[in-house]
């Protein structure tokens, strides 16, 4: 079970860094870099977007495994469980297509509208996911400092 935690502990954390590194690289490059930065930007996310995914799955489980009897918003973990499928949901229906379209639509050098328009999804979407997951952080120390479900 040792070991099964920090499995879960590393991936849960990679998962946050990764999408916090994403999320500041696209502000900081549509902010203060030129287009070319922006497109370097949006294919290296368009490629890590992949390995967050496995990460994603890899805490989930081990998530779930650590705390099977669990019932949702019942304490720490509970609230923790509570969060997840918002955030998977997030993850899998607006942050990946998000970023799979716009690594593409920069590929082709198309700054509209439309990019635009999904940037500020992808932003808002990492956001939320940031703030949940920050949340669940917050949540598991409390538990593992209190020690109660």
């Amino acid at each position: 079970m040792k070991n099964l935690g920090s499995v879960h502990r590393i991936a849960a954390i990679t998962v946050f860094v990764l999408i916090a590194i994403f999320f500041s690289a696209t502000l900081l490059s549509e902010l203060f870099a030129g287009q070319q930065t922006v497109v370097v930007v949006k294919q290296l996310i368009g490629d890590a977007v992949w390995i967050l995914l496995l990460l994603m799955v890899v805490a989930g489980s081990t998530g779930t495994k650590l705390a099977p009897g669990v019932q949702s918003g019942q304490g720490p973990l509970g609230q923790k469980k509570q969060r997840m499928p918002i955030v998977a949901a997030n993850g899998i229906i607006v942050l990946l297509p998000s970023a799979l379209y716009l690594s593409h639509l920069a590929a082709l050098g198309q700054f509209d509208r439309s990019f635009y328009w999904v940037q500020s999804i992808e932003l808002t979407a990492g956001a939320v996911n940031l703030t949940l997951m920050g949340l669940n952080i917050r949540d598991a120390r409390r538990f593992r400092r209190g020690g109660s479900v």
